[in-house]
């Protein structure tokens, strides 16, 4: 077959899938992946999608695609196979954002990334994969990756699925209010982890890109209940809702603490509010009573670069009326700014030992320099984090990194 032709039949099956997964259910999504992979000349696919935690590739159930949603399908869901992040070829091929393939060519692992944002792997078969047949299976990967995460908002197969136990009540509704944990351009990055995930309760991020701009909040409120939850909540509320409004990060500051004082009162909060400039490299900030923020640039914290006069938490009514001051500094190209809150380096191991900022970027800085993408260097700071005070947080963590990447 032609180059051409190939293309067309490619063109034709990817239009068809997308004309089925309009009303195709979450359950329906894997076997609709797999009639098209047949059509298109493979044997099967298989899709698996990354744990909250990001620790294990969850298997979706691969059932008849017009088989309705009953209790056997969900039983189906339930016994789906899992594979080790850390421990698996298909691990690997997400880890790396990287096409994995069997010594025999007759599997292939291909990331699902959304964005830049990981989403799982996808498991393609066929007698014996040559490079356009590759190519077929990344085209597919990216297709079933859209499909499942425009179906994840009102799907809760695709939620469950990547959960190992039950959420408190505080962590379900601030997870509703976070954005992916990896976003970016072609000129800035910027991506966040926080744990336990299953159990947060004062911890909150925020990043997004406005013209010309990545927008970063952090913000930790006090408490580990519900209303330590609705306060970091009501927080990126506000801060939403001030900025899509035109508001400048003072702006925002203000609201935020007119929020807290007015709807959740007595609850104070730390945070950091910042914008990178994308253009030009400016980076603006506030900082209300948190940790600094760190500039790592070629590979090393430049030492006190982003360090200012600490001002007050939020809710204790001093910026209502007059915001907190903000602060400029000029990044180069390549230059990282990372966020964290105090449970990250204020982790105590079971003989005292304090995690420590001098762990935290020496981790984040080696796994970089050897290669190792953002997002993934931030999981595998997670690890080291639980490892350190034996996989139990006594405290909410949150760790965001943006990069400043600008293109020619």
């Amino acid at each position: 077959m032609s180059p051409v032709a190939a293309g067309e039949r490619t063109g034709a099956v990817l239009a068809w899938v997308l004309e089925r997964s309009h009303q195709a259910s979450a359950l329906q999504v894997p076997a609709l992946i797999q009639e098209a992979a047949r059509r298109l000349g493979l044997t099967g696919t298989h899709l698996y999608l990354a744990d909250l935690r990001q620790l294990r590739l969850v298997a979706l159930p691969q059932l008849a695609a017009d088989r309705p949603e009953t209790a056997e399908a969900q039983e189906a869901g339930e016994r789906a196979e899992a594979l080790d992040i850390d421990a698996s070829l298909a691990g690997l091929a997400y880890r790396g954002r990287q096409v994995q393939l069997s010594r025999d060519r007759t599997i292939a692992w291909v990331p699902m990334i959304d964005g830049v944002e990981r989403v799982g792997v996808m498991r393609a078969t066929g007698p014996s994969l040559d490079d356009g047949e590759l190519e077929v299976c990344r085209t597919l990967a990216a297709l079933a990756t859209l499909i499942v995460v425009s179906k994840s908002t009102h799907h809760d197969l695709l939620v469950v699925r990547g959960r190992s136990r039950p959420m408190t009540l505080q962590a379900e509704l601030v997870w509703a209010f976070l954005p992916p944990r990896t976003i970016g351009t072609s000129q800035a990055t910027s991506t966040a982890v926080l744990e336990p995930a299953y159990d947060i309760g004062g911890d909150a991020f925020d990043h997004n890109f406005t013209d010309g701009g990545l927008h970063l909040t952090l913000l930790d409120a006090m408490g580990h209940d519900l209303a330590a939850g609705g306060a970091s909540a009501a927080g990126l509320a506000a801060c939403r809702a001030t900025r899509r409004a035109g508001g400048t990060l003072q702006d925002i500051a203000t609201t935020i603490e007119r929020t807290l004082l007015s709807r959740i009162p007595d609850r104070l909060a730390t945070g950091i509010l910042a914008h990178l400039d994308t253009r030009r490299g400016e980076f603006a900030w506030i900082n209300c009573g948190h940790p600094p923020p760190l500039l790592i640039r070629d590979g090393h914290v430049v030492p006190t670069a982003l360090e200012r006069p600490a001002q007050l938490p939020f809710g204790l009514g001093y910026h209502t009326e007059t915001p907190p001051p903000l602060h400029r500094a000029r990044l180069q190209p390549r230059d990282r700014v990372l966020l964290y809150s105090d449970g990250v380096t204020e982790a105590r191991s079971a003989t005292g030992e304090l995690f420590g900022e001098e762990r935290l970027t020496d981790t984040v800085i080696r796994s970089m320099a050897s290669g190792t993408t953002a997002p993934e260097a931030l999981r595998r700071l997670v690890l080291d984090l639980l490892t350190h005070q034996d996989q139990r947080l006594h405290d909410d963590a949150t760790i965001l990194l943006a990069e400043w990447h600008p293109t020619p």
